[in-house]
């Protein structure tokens, strides 16, 4: 049975809930999960982070680095699999819009496993995007 969920800006999840709504929302396998000390730097230094909860379960979250004004750089969004196709991952994506000012724009790289959700949310293919990867050098 599943809850009301209740959307919140102002109380970031500890890497351990963190991390155990990352491997519930499918995306562990992409992420550093088995490094709790570096999830939590990324969750320290994000700009924005939405979550999701169903009490006192985190449901979603979302992660974004941005400058409020021009561009903003949303880095994940997950939902619980059990809670997917309910909205939620929609609504944390309204809940950081709100945040963000009414010339910002929103970039994203899409996970494999979710070919075509932006598409269907309104966003556009943009492919001018590069990608250094750790350890590789600058030439």
């Amino acid at each position: 049975m599943t809850g009301p969920v209740e959307y919140r800006t102002d109380a970031r999840p500890s890497a351990e809930a963190y991390i155990d709504v990352v491997r519930r929302s499918g995306l562990g396998e992409r992420l550093p999960v088995d490094d709790p000390a570096l999830m939590q730097a990324a969750l320290d230094a994000s700009d924005i982070v939405v979550t999701a909860w169903d009490g006192d379960r985190l449901v979603g979250f979302l992660r974004a680095v941005t400058d409020f004004a021009l561009i903003c750089y949303l880095q994940e969004l997950g939902v619980d699999a059990a809670r997917q196709r309910d909205g939620i991952g929609l609504e944390l994506q309204r809940e950081m819009r709100a945040l963000l000012g009414p010339r910002c724009k929103i970039r994203v790289s899409e996970a494999p496993g979710a070919a075509g959700y932006y598409g269907r949310h309104g966003y556009s293919r943009h492919d001018r995007s590069w990608e250094l990867l750790p350890g590789e050098p600058l030439v």
